[in-house]
């Protein structure tokens, strides 16, 4: 009978080429795995899609009505604005927050079946991205109602998700691996993640904050990817470059910062959950 040992984590991170050779061979896992999490949640049904799609719709009408009718506006790019960002803010949001307890909720399975732990905040992203993907075509028909402009420009919505993508998928590995440790972790989420709503440009544009603000774009790591994902599929305008470096810089970082701090420790979570 084949057996597997694990090291102590301060040995460090484990052989990384059997590593990602065993998540590769995995894959068909991540997949059931995260189809599993999604009927669970009842995506499957129509309900549990309308659901996804109404829930930022209602939330960017009350704020467009408090925000811009009562303020005396009646700008449809507005409204525009704040439904693409965020559709693309709850893509993050929803990552961490099945990300934030799925090692924990996966107690059972890391006691008794040897695989790489790294799957599971990897399928909280990857059930994350299965409930954006039908905000896009929501989206995509409220734009054309809207008149918002069109034009090549929107093609840089692709990598600017990718960006988001390794972005969220970084954060969950970090908070997956801190709710271990700290579980009220996982309470404290939904406040970060309100304060992270309104400190984005999402109720505001970017191109309205004052110039004496603009240090904000570089310590909130959402704040260069929702400008640059207003600028691409709203206005229908290039990104800035400096915007798509930073949101670049930040994804990457946070993804690296992660997978260390996930790997460097996941041997031990057998232990702790």
């Amino acid at each position: 009978m084949a057996s597997e040992v694990y090291e102590p984590f301060r040995k460090g991170l484990p052989p990384l080429r059997k590593y990602w050779r065993t998540l590769w061979n995995r894959r068909a896992f991540i997949a059931e795995y995260s189809r599993s999490e999604l009927h669970e949640q009842h995506f499957d049904s129509v309900f549990g899609q309308v659901w996804l799609i109404l829930n930022p719709l209602l939330l960017s009408g009350v704020y467009f009505v408090l925000i811009v009718i009562i303020g005396g506006h009646s700008d449809t790019t507005r409204y525009g604005h704040l439904t693409a960002c965020l559709f693309l803010f709850y893509l993050v949001a929803n990552t961490l927050q099945g990300g934030v307890k799925s090692v924990t909720a996966g107690q059972r399975l890391i006691l008794n079946t040897a695989f790489p732990r790294i799957m599971l905040p990897i399928s909280a992203t990857v059930v994350a991205i299965f409930k954006f993907i039908p905000t896009l075509l929501i989206f995509a028909i409220l734009r054309t109602v809207l008149g918002l402009p069109v034009g090549w420009q929107m093609l840089w919505a692709v990598p600017i998700i990718l960006i988001t993508v390794i972005f969220s998928l970084g954060a969950a590995m970090l908070i997956s691996c801190i709710n271990v440790y700290f579980r009220d972790i996982a309470n404290f989420l939904p406040y970060f993640t309100r304060t992270l709503l309104y400190l984005s440009p999402i109720l505001w544009e970017a191109s309205a904050i004052k110039p004496q603000l603009r240090k904000i774009e570089l310590v909130n790591p959402l704040f260069s990817i929702l400008d640059s994902w207003s600028r691409a599929v709203v206005h229908a305008q290039q990104p800035h470059g400096s915007a798509l470096v930073i949101a670049a810089a930040w994804a990457l970082g946070i993804f690296l910062l992660g997978t260390y701090f996930f790997l460097s420790r996941e041997r031990e979570f057998a232990v702790r959950v």
